[in-house]
C-alpha cells in the first residue's frame, strides 16, 4: 500500500514543469539562505569546496561547486578507465545480448537506454556500471578515458527519482528519464557516458559545449541536483577491477578496470568482482 502511494506521488511530481520551478528557485539569490542548512543536512565536506560557503551566490552554484585542486587525484594507468563521478555503485556487470540484467530487480535494454541509436551494436556485449549520486556527493562529471567526442544526444523524458525506491518501483526509470549521452572514442574503442536526470534535476549541462576531446579526469558535465550515470564500454574490450562490487562508494578518478590491447582477449575477473 505504501509503495503504491509513493508511486502515485512520484508520478505527480515527476514532470519537467515542477523541476523548472525548483530550478528557478535554486538559481535565485534568495536560495543562498538555504546553503548552510543544505550543507549541514547532507554533511557535505566543505573543506573540499573550491570556495568558502559565503562566496556561493545561489544554492545551484553551491550544488554544482568545483573542488580544490588535488582533491580528486586521477588514477592514471595505461589502458585504464576511472570513475567519472563520486557515487555509489548500484550495478556493475556484463551486458548480455543487449540487456543489462537485474539492476535493482529490473532488466534494461541497451536499445532503449541509448534511444535506439545506430551505435547500440557496439554495446550489446559490453560492460555496464550504474553509478548513483546522492545529494551529498560532488556533482560534476569527468571524463573516464582520454578521447574524442564521437556524438552527443539529448533525450527529453521524465524526471523520476533514481534513488533506491525509484529504481525498484518505477518501471525502467533509467530509460524513461531525461538523458544526455556522450559517446567518446578512445585508444581501445569507445564508451557511452549516459547522464540520467532525476527528480529536482533542472538540467544536465556540458561544462564546455564546444569541447571535442578530453583528457582522462577532465571536467565534462554537471547535474543541477542529484542523479545517476550509466557508463557502458564497447563489446569485449573491458575487464573490471578485481574486488570491485555493487554497494561500494567510489570517488571520481578511482580505477574501475582496464581495457585490453587491440586483438587481445579480455581476462575474466574473479566471480566476487561482479
Amino acid at each position: 500500500m505504501a509503495a503504491a502511494w509513493m508511486k502515485w506521488m512520484t508520478e505527480l511530481s515527476s514532470r519537467k514543469s515542477v523541476c523548472r520551478l525548483m530550478g528557478k528557485f535554486s538559481h535565485s539569490e534568495i536560495s543562498r539562505l538555504l546553503i548552510p542548512l543544505f550543507a549541514k543536512s547532507y554533511a557535505i565536506p566543505l573543506h573540499e569546496a573550491e570556495k568558502e560557503l559565503r562566496e556561493y551566490r545561489t544554492l545551484n552554484e553551491f550544488f554544482t561547486r568545483k573542488l580544490k585542486p588535488g582533491m580528486r587525484p586521477v588514477h592514471a594507468e595505461q589502458g585504464g578507465m576511472v570513475s567519472p563521478v563520486d557515487a555509489l555503485i548500484t550495478f556493475m556487470g556484463e551486458i548480455r545480448s543487449g540487456t543489462i540484467l537485474n539492476v535493482k530487480g529490473q532488466d534494461y535494454s541497451v536499445e532503449e537506454l541509448l534511444n535506439r541509436s545506430p551505435r547500440i551494436e557496439s554495446y550489446k556485449h559490453g560492460y555496464a556500471f550504474v553509478l548513483y549520486l546522492s545529494p551529498t556527493e560532488y556533482h560534476r562529471i569527468h571524463a573516464p578515458v582520454t578521447g574524442k567526442k564521437l556524438e552527443s544526444e539529448h533525450i527529453k523524458g521524465r524526471v523520476y527519482p533514481v534513488n533506491d525506491f525509484g529504481m525498484r518501483h518505477i518501471k525502467k526509470v533509467l530509460c524513461r528519464n531525461e538523458r544526455l549521452i556522450t559517446y567518446i572514442s578512445h585508444e581501445h574503442g569507445e564508451v557511452a557516458l549516459v547522464k540520467v536526470g532525476a527528480m529536482n534535476v533542472s538540467s544536465i549541462k556540458y561544462t564546455d559545449e564546444r569541447a571535442k576531446s578530453w583528457n582522462q579526469g577532465d571536467d565534462l558535465a554537471y547535474f543541477e541536483f542529484g542523479s545517476t550515470v550509466v557508463l557502458l564500454t564497447q563489446n569485449g574490450t573491458f575487464a573490471p577491477l578485481p574486488g570491485l562490487a555493487p554497494g561500494r562508494k567510489i570517488r571520481m578518478g578511482e580505477p574501475l578496470g582496464s581495457f585490453a590491447a587491440a586483438g587481445a582477449k579480455v581476462k575474466t575477473p574473479p566471480k566476487d568482482a561482479d
